[in-house]
């Protein structure tokens, strides 16, 4: 059974990005690892705890989770593949109870931020945060809470044996967080390949990034996203993380050999199959 080692709670997005991105490899028996913060997902694969981990990386409502950048980087896990998995927020309790029955709503900071509209319309109702939308679901069961609500999954809700008495109560429908997977045990065959995650510094010099743009432009690599971080202890000098997507596995090859000689540090964090 492969352990896979997620930040957060059993019954959190992160269980569900797992499920969905092992249930497509033919992987379906899984035993989830609850890790504390994104460091403990390497860590826990250090310890032997884990075999891979599953990591969130941007939302297409709140952005790229900036820290995680880092930790791709300083890290020697390859990426082998992603998930981009619909966040729906539904409002959960324990069996029997109605939206007028319910005084306060736990869940994570950020799905307070992102179901607030919803919960304008219910005043008697505060908002609490907790350190995560699953353990909010399995605190409220465990406790027997009645008249407390809590914000998470339809896993959760499953899980923890409460009832969802007010589905997608997100304020965006089209709010997706996409997830990364490191597994080592993963072999990505080449003709499956059509996706690159790229890490690289360049000389403090004018124009340097549009060269390199330019040069992957000319071999048809398209750039689906663009980060840069700070250099710690160089000022105003990055790291930039790109992400590329290509039809050709030669032709981003040969793109890779034209870049190499005009940058400086440079990592493939992981060349995989993008997610649909």
């Amino acid at each position: 059974m492969r352990k896979v080692a997620i930040q957060g709670y059993s019954g959190c997005f992160h269980e569900e990005a797992a499920r969905r991105f092992y249930s497509s490899v033919g992987e379906g028996a899984l035993r989830i690892v609850e890790c504390d913060t994104f460091d403990g997902l390497y860590e826990a694969i250090g310890r032997g705890e884990a075999d891979a981990a599953v990591m969130a990386i941007e939302n297409t409502v709140s952005g790229g989770l900036i820290p995680n950048f880092d930790l791709l980087r300083k890290n020697p896990q390859k990426i082998k593949g992603e998930v981009f998995l619909r966040i729906e927020q539904n409002l959960m309790a324990l069996p029997g109870q109605k939206m007028e029955d319910i005084r306060e709503v736990r869940t994570h900071y950020m799905a307070i931020n992102q179901t607030r509209e919803f919960f304008k319309g219910w005043p008697q109702i505060r908002l609490v945060e907790s350190e995560d939308t699953a353990k909010s679901a399995a605190d409220v069961a465990r406790e027997g809470l009645m008249g407390v609500g809590a914000v998470a999954s339809r896993l959760a809700a499953e899980l923890y044996g409460l009832e969802i008495i007010a589905p997608g109560i997100e304020t965006y429908k089209q709010n997706f967080t996409r997830f990364l997977i490191m597994d080592d045990s993963l072999s990505v065959p080449e003709e499956r390949i059509d996706k690159a995650s790229l890490c690289f510094t360049l000389p403090h010099t004018p124009g340097s990034l549009a060269h390199i743009l330019t040069i992957l432009s000319f071999y048809e690599m398209n750039l689906t996203r663009i980060q840069s971080l700070p250099i710690p202890g160089k000022e105003w000098q990055y790291f930039f993380y790109v992400d590329i997507k290509f039809g050709s596995y030669a032709r981003y090859q040969q793109a890779i050999s034209a870049v190499r000689p005009l940058i400086e540090e440079f990592q493939i964090l992981g060349e995989y199959t993008a997610a649909l």
